[in-house]
């Protein structure tokens, strides 16, 4: 989909009254005071590609660069749902600065690296879309909820394509298995061919920002589609073998919706890596991390340790087996993503040590030469 088709999503009166379709108030107002008193001018990110960006301005849609924004950490880049602080003129105009993130969704890259990924900054709402066509993946769903749970976002599932489940008592099924994998998430089911739970989902993303997350295939776009109530992003059917679709999105997009709120839609993930999630796996295995507050010892690894409430739950059927092993396998990826990084920032911080001290040593050399 091409950016051009981008503005006509926008409504109006976001071009004549300020920011406040897009989720301007007055707590980033106030946060934005120095910038305006340097002259620069409030926008919000729409779409980010290649270093420069499109950001939705009181003026419309500008160009911006963001050279002058960390390029080179990744985590501090400009992302589609930043408020940033651009130029008053120019084409296109520079980014001096990002407003402070109220939240922001982040995964641990696939690289060797060590590194994070920001896919979606100030979101109110994380969609986990699950398309019904293939078996459920819960491990994936619980993977993503900690990721929501970690970003600051209240997470909502999404099961789509709910007309391929015609039997209510399969669907009641399939939607309990997901609500028991997701406590404390709202689970609807959707169905684009019907219009099934369309309104109830609008009603919701018509507050603040949501974004849309999810594998290829799981029926973002078509989803997207449905709340902007026009064929805005691309769709292709997914295989029928497996359900996997294509990449139609590439980018990730911002995008007004007519009722209310705006959506970031996102390109399909493949990997959905964590990053530093410690306290969003703890939230999606609540009944995990209250049955092991009884625990005997306060340090339990709920292996064979006496007194152990987590295995006791496991053995009384109170607790699934699938849950726990989860919860551990989440755990353990979450310490040695923590601990890569820890290692590469200490790594950072020694290299920068000894660039500084190398010249130093060469200033002072510079030094006893020009007085020889």
């Amino acid at each position: 989909m091409s950016f051009s088709a981008l503005p006509s999503s926008f409504p109006h009166a976001s071009l004549s009254h300020a920011l406040a379709p897009l989720g301007w108030d007055d707590a980033w107002e106030a946060e934005f005071a120095p910038y305006a008193e340097q002259g620069l001018l409030p926008g919000r990110v729409v779409r980010v590609d290649r270093g420069q960006c499109d950001i939705m301005t009181a003026d419309g849609i500008v160009r911006g660069d963001t050279a002058f924004v960390t390029p080179h950490d990744p985590l501090r880049v400009i992302c589609t749902g930043d408020w940033a602080a651009v130029e008053a003129a120019g084409n296109p105009r520079y980014v001096k600065a990002y407003l402070p993130r109220r939240t922001a969704f982040v995964r641990s890259t696939s690289s060797q690296r060590s590194e994070g990924q920001i896919l979606a900054a100030n979101v109110d709402h994380a969609i986990i879309a699950v398309s019904l066509a293939v078996e459920l993946d819960l491990g994936r769903i619980e993977r993503f909820l900690a990721l929501a749970w970690e970003s600051g976002a209240q997470p909502l599932v999404v099961l789509t394509k709910a007309d391929l489940v015609p039997d209510a008592a399969t669907l009641g099924h399939l939607v309990q298995d997901v609500e028991a994998t997701a406590p404390g998430v709202q689970v609807l089911t959707v169905s684009s061919v019907t219009g099934e739970g369309t309104d109830v989902l609008a009603a919701i993303v018509g507050d603040g920002t949501s974004v849309l997350l999810g594998i290829s295939g799981a029926g973002k776009s078509t989803l997207a589609n449905a709340l902007l109530g026009a064929e805005v992003m691309e769709t292709q059917a997914a295989r029928e073998v497996d359900g996997k679709g294509r990449h139609t999105t590439t980018t990730r997009n911002l995008l007004a919706l007519p009722g209310g709120g705006v959506l970031i839609d996102t390109p399909g993930l493949r990997g959905v890596g964590l990053w530093d999630a410690e306290t969003g796996v703890g939230q999606v295995f609540s009944e995990i991390e209250e049955y092991a507050a009884h625990c005997r010892f306060h340090d339990c690894a709920h292996e064979a340790e006496p007194g152990c409430a987590v295995l006791a739950a496991l053995e009384s059927g109170e607790l699934a087996d699938r849950r726990l092993e989860s919860y551990r396998k989440l755990l353990r990826e979450n310490q040695r993503i923590v601990a890569k990084t820890d290692a590469r920032l200490r790594s950072e911080i020694r290299r920068d040590w000894r660039m500084k001290s190398a010249e130093g040593r060469a200033n002072h050399a510079a030094k006893r030469g020009g007085r020889v």
